[in-house]
């Protein structure tokens, strides 16, 4: 019994002093909305998305919102729009899509390919675009770059909840 005892406390301390890195965002881009998961707590979000929102995001200027998975890479409380967290665009996948169709270069992909293995940030300045963003200012319509809006209010919500590390998956 001791040991049964001894065992479940030992347990309980481990995943206590875990971090919360189980949070997770998940934007359904048709829906328009943003899923915040941690703790056991769902919380929505209506979202505005990149003005031709349909797709993922292969090149600068297409004002697409990216599809895939990413992280959250850092916060900005000093936002032209408000508050925002940087997202992780472009991922490996989206790399390799964007070099197979010869938007980004051999060297520019491989480029982003160190720079994600050695877990820093890719290149936020090739063809494919970059400075994907969750921000304020408005979740009202489809009128970003390719970022995810939201209003203020929920924005501020979001911003206080999230950290930087923490995954974000954006689904069609």
């Amino acid at each position: 019994m001791r040991n049964y005892f001894f065992l479940a406390s030992f347990f309980f301390l481990l995943l206590s002093s875990l971090p919360a890195w189980a949070a997770h965002i998940t934007v359904f881009k048709a829906k328009r909305i943003l899923e915040y998961k941690a703790d056991g707590v769902i919380r929505r979000f209506k979202i505005g998305l990149g003005a031709s929102p349909t797709s993922r995001k292969l090149r600068q200027g297409d004002r697409k919102t990216p599809e895939g998975n990413y992280l959250i890479t850092h916060k900005n409380p000093q936002s032209q729009f408000y508050l925002s967290l940087g997202i992780s665009y472009p991922n490996l996948d989206d790399a390799v899509v964007a070099a197979k169709s010869g938007i980004i270069t051999p060297r520019q992909h491989a480029a982003i390919a160190d720079a994600i293995k050695q877990g820093g940030a890719p290149s936020q300045h090739t063809p494919m675009g970059g400075d994907i963003f969750i921000h304020g200012k408005g979740a009202g319509s489809d009128w970003t770059w390719g970022c995810i809006a939201l209003d203020d209010q929920p924005m501020r919500v979001l911003y206080d909840l999230v950290r930087p590390g923490d995954k974000i998956s954006i689904r069609p």
